[in-house]
């Protein structure tokens, strides 16, 4: 074990020309956010409005430091600390006032003084440009819309707006008065569920992330997925799905996990022989898949698991079989490739060994043993978090003093006193690192939710959402397919300018009551859905966050990369349909009849990656590719006739396939 672990990787701040004393305040306001939330969390739970106030005001302190008013590569100046200096005070009354005038506010219930609507005023316009700085201006425009929207009618602070809304999108108008109560001085606005889940369950397991990757889970996964794959066709690429896989889990973004992971894997796919792009599109679409698997889900279990009222356990379990289809379809795609491409694996030379890795890195895996543990033990997610960060941490102490008083001194390392300070030091600093990293990971987040409660507020004050049903059952004509094909596309827009977390909340809002009433799709399942829909927007051109990362690391064309990416990631729109027209992988049922749709289901993934590559086991006719590209169709219809009939062409298919591969092996050596 090396004494100087490298840095953790620090969300973006301009901090290359932030003056020093703006890096210590952000440490600060960093520290103290993170020991807030572990008081919180495991020693004295707070109120709603107290825990979501508090942590909110920290939130837009830090998001203030880490993004100065004119971009992270220019200096603030006279101009730009004035305009911080502003915000600074609105983010604390934002959260202060709240706070401190609790029972106030709730005694007035809905007569509130003009102060209550200036300090509504003050908040909204605060956490809009909080949003714009830490998640991007399309954020803030959606919410200043939303906005708008509440403000247009002929009861309306502007009644001439509304004579421009279509029929349907027509409403009274409100006026200032109630939307600014709506939106500060309820539970539906700015302090309504999608912050309360931020405040709550997603810090506390941000942090937890945060501290894995700074005391080297990252690698740790990286070279366990190394020691499993790489020997075989294509190992790294296959090592980048479950490197991604593992970190995702604990990573909060698709695009950090690119970062990460691509760092060490996308170098190596492309000196095995994937061209820059496919390497780049592979990192991507791994990357993407660790936002849909358990236990984290990118924040995602969290949000289901409220909106639903279903236990975050059953979430994580409903999870992980979708999660498992979806990268083993990445993985297929990697494997074809390899196969097309004649590519062989690594040298074991080269390659980690699984025991040293185990041995340098199994106590990451303690942590989320207990974190497991907990679970079932029915502990609630936040308390679970607590004791999950407290185990790491401890862990990490122990086995560095353990190391150091026992196996230093073999090594010609003595203790010393001296000696001894300086490690206490380090050990110090990494304890701070963790907690600011967990901090700061968690602004974009925690921003996105709380403009994401302006646009709920909106949705609801107006009733937009079920006017939103209505349109969509008219322009699908009651068909299902249509409308979940409406629901992907309005997902791909939306994921243009919001963050996944946002964009799921804003359309589980909108079109979730379709789904559920109209359309007669379970709940969960709907959620569910439109949740993996959302993440498209991270590997679907134009908008390819994700492959756009991965472009920047490969050297390729973000656009080229960003179409790969989409093609490796095609079980992110597969699966869902699978899950609405065959529910009982989700919601249960007999065990034959959710194992027989668990083994159709990748039956179809597989078979769907052999005709989009033309290539299986030996290359593919295009009779047969369309043959086998019918019998998918078949097995997502809902009739055990078509589904039987559907796989047994696969079967035949990839049968005659591998059959074509064995009469080809003799010709080839001879």
């Amino acid at each position: 074990m090396n004494e100087s672990n490298p840095p953790p990787v620090l969300m973006p701040g301009g901090n290359a020309i932030q003056p020093r004393v703006v890096l210590w305040l952000i440490t600060i306001v960093a520290v103290g956010l993170s020991l807030f939330q572990l008081y919180s969390a495991g020693i004295q739970p707070l109120g709603l409005f107290y825990q979501r106030g508090i942590h909110l005001a920290l939130i837009m302190l830090l998001a203030f430091l880490m993004f100065p008013a004119f971009g992270p590569n220019r200096k603030r100046g006279v101009l730009g600390w004035g305009i911080d200096l502003v915000f600074f005070a609105g983010a604390l009354i934002t959260g202060g006032y709240l706070v401190l005038f609790l029972d106030e506010i709730f005694s007035r219930a809905g007569f509130w003084s003009d102060t209550d609507i200036l300090v509504a005023c003050i908040a909204t316009v605060t956490v809009l440009e909080a949003s714009r700085r830490a998640v991007g201006l399309g954020m803030t425009i959606i919410g200043v819309l939303a906005i708008v929207y509440a403000f247009a009618g002929p009861r309306g602070e502007l009644p001439w707006l509304g004579e421009w809304l279509p029929g349907i999108l027509n409403h009274r108008g409100y006026t200032l008065d109630r939307v600014a109560g709506q939106l500060y001085l309820g539970q539906e606005g700015i302090f309504g569920l999608p912050l309360g889940v931020a405040a709550t369950y997603i810090f506390i397991f941000v942090l937890f992330g945060a501290f894995l990757e700074s005391t080297g889970a990252g690698k740790f996964f990286i070279d366990m997925a190394y020691a499993a794959t790489g020997r075989q066709r294509g190992g790294p690429a296959k090592a980048a799905v479950l490197a991604s896989a593992g970190m995702g889990s604990i990573s909060g973004s698709a695009i950090a996990n690119v970062v990460t992971t691509g760092a060490f894997t996308i170098p190596l796919m492309k000196k095995l022989g994937y061209q820059p792009k496919q390497a780049g599109g592979i990192e991507a679409a791994a990357s993407t898949g660790g936002q849909i698997m358990p236990p984290l889900m990118g924040a995602g279990a969290f949000l289901i698991a409220e909106y639903t009222n279903t236990p975050y356990l059953n979430i994580v379990k409903i999870s992980i079989l979708p999660a498992i289809m979806y990268f083993a379809t990445v993985y297929l795609f990697v494997h074809i490739i390899a196969l097309k491409q004649g590519m062989q694996g690594m040298p074991r030379s080269e390659l980690p060994q699984m025991r040293q890795v185990m041995k340098d890195g199994w106590h990451f895996l303690l942590p989320l043993a207990v974190l497991v543990w907990l679970l079932v033990m029915n502990l609630s997610p936040m308390r679970v978090g607590y004791y999950a960060v407290i185990t790491m941490v401890a862990v990490a102490v122990i086995r560095y003093a353990l190391w150091y008083f026992f196996v230093a001194p073999k090594q010609g390392q003595p203790v010393t006193l001296s000696r001894t300070k300086d490690v206490i030091w380090a050990g110090l600093t990494k304890l701070v690192e963790g907690l600011e990293l967990g901090a700061r990971n968690a602004v974009a987040v925690s921003m996105a939710c709380a403009v994401a409660g302006i646009i709920v507020g909106v949705v609801g004050l107006t009733g937009l959402g079920l006017k939103f049903s209505s349109m969509m059952l008219a322009f699908s004509g009651g068909n299902l397919v249509l409308a979940l094909v409406m629901v992907l596309l309005a997902s791909l827009i939306l994921g243009m300018g919001l963050p996944v977390t946002a964009s799921y909340i804003v359309l589980i809002v909108l079109v979730g009551p379709a789904l559920t009433s109209e359309f007669g799709v379970p709940l969960l399942i709907a959620h569910l859905v439109v949740f993996w829909y959302s993440q498209d927007s991270n590997v679907t051109p134009p908008i390819a966050l994700a492959g756009f990362a991965g472009a920047a690391i490969a050297g390729s064309k973000p656009m080229e990369t960003g179409f790969q990416a989409w093609k490796f990631a095609k079980g992110l729109y597969l699966i869902p349909l699978f899950m609405v027209f065959n529910p009982e992988i989700i919601v249960g049922g007999p065990v034959l009849v959710v194992a027989w749709n668990a083994v159709i289901a990748i039956l179809a993934l597989c078979a769907f990656a052999a005709a989009l590559e033309g290539y299986l086991f030996t290359r593919m006719a295009w009779l047969p590719r369309l043959a086998i590209t019918a019998a998918i169709f078949g097995v997502f219809y809902p009739s055990l006739l078509t589904e039987v009939l559907g796989v047994l062409v696969m079967v035949v298919v990839i049968g005659l396939n591998w059959q074509a591969s064995k009469r080809e092996a003799p010709a080839a050596v001879a």
